[in-house]
């Protein structure tokens, strides 16, 4: 079988954009997903179903190899011919083997603060909030082996402000993302050319991976620096968090830098300053922070002291 337009990818926003190419720009053939036992006892974060889309009469392909190197995903490959592909929410490398299927080619979507090779590696959007950037810049370009290749077909920036959490910053990503395969789509149907620059002007600069454990908030911290990895790693993510002096886990969804000048010298980082409306008010290095959301086993009381 012949698939046109391919999209992989496994995020709930990859479920809102291939919707929105369905209902606003061309159809899509087929969505390369993961197969649900793939999430068990695996931290996916914003992972979506796809079902949805076979109301758009699109095929939905479940790989058991979030790598695509199993044989039953091979042999899908080789049995069928495609067009063009997209990766939209797909945080792993498509194999060469499956890259050469494609011709015009698959084009992949990467961003930070910079231009590629700026920016290459994972958790982007995560990182722009943890080291506060004010600007994210989204790439369309075209996939090889490497990892975010500056095969540059176009690009689109958007605002990081301060009142952005990883959410608002995923939906923004969705915003400029679809403007911008809206666009290559548009080339592909109506038979323009589809060229892109060999963008290297920038200095590489590589951003790591990060796991569930590294939302561990410690005290040491400066309030700006909590604030920001709370709203990085809040919901879909896995959240930052703390623990009690008797070893309870406390989860931290959301917060917000409370005041610089009034002096809380005579606590702790960490403390527990008092409790306002089921918020937490803590200690900081440099002031204070009001937690607005929060999770723990126990009720969390003035003097208790977080690490």
């Amino acid at each position: 079988m012949h698939y046109p337009i391919t999209v992989f990818g496994v995020k709930d926003t990859t479920r809102l954009f291939v919707q929105y190419l369905n209902e606003n720009v061309c159809h899509v053939d087929l969505v390369v997903t993961i197969s649900n036992k793939l999430t068990e006892g695996a931290t996916i974060s914003s992972y979506g179903s796809m079902d949805d889309l076979k109301a758009f009469n699109t095929e939905i392909y479940e790989t058991t190899a979030y790598t695509l190197d199993d044989e039953t995903t091979k042999t899908f490959f080789s049995n069928n011919t495609f067009g063009i592909g997209i990766s939209m929410g797909w945080s792993r490398l498509i194999p060469e083997y499956v890259l050469e299927c494609f011709n015009p080619g698959v084009f992949g979507l990467h961003g930070s603060c910079g231009y590629l090779p700026y920016g290459q590696g994972r958790a982007t959007l995560n990182w722009s909030l943890i080291r506060g950037d004010w600007r994210y810049v989204m790439h369309l370009f075209k996939l090889d082996k490497y990892a975010d290749s500056p095969n540059i077909y176009a690009k689109e920036m958007f605002e990081v402000n301060e009142f952005d959490d990883i959410r608002t910053m995923q939906f923004k990503d969705l915003i400029v993302s679809k403007r911008l395969v809206s666009r290559l789509l548009r080339d592909y149907t109506e038979g323009r050319p589809i060229t892109t620059t060999y963008a290297d002007k920038d200095m590489q600069e590589w951003y790591k991976g990060r796991k569930p454990e590294d939302g561990r908030i410690s005290f040491l911290m400066k309030t700006r620096e909590i604030y920001n990895l709370v709203r990085a790693v809040t919901r879909p993510f896995p959240g930052a968090f703390a623990f009690t002096g008797d070893k309870l886990k406390v989860m931290i969804w959301a917060a917000q830098p409370f005041d610089r000048i009034i002096d809380f010298s005579d606590s702790r980082p960490g403390e527990v300053l008092d409790v306002l409306d089921k918020s937490l008010l803590l200690r900081t290095i440099d002031g204070s922070l009001l937690v607005t959301e929060h999770e723990c086993d126990r009720l969390i009381v003035k003097g208790d002291i977080l690490c």
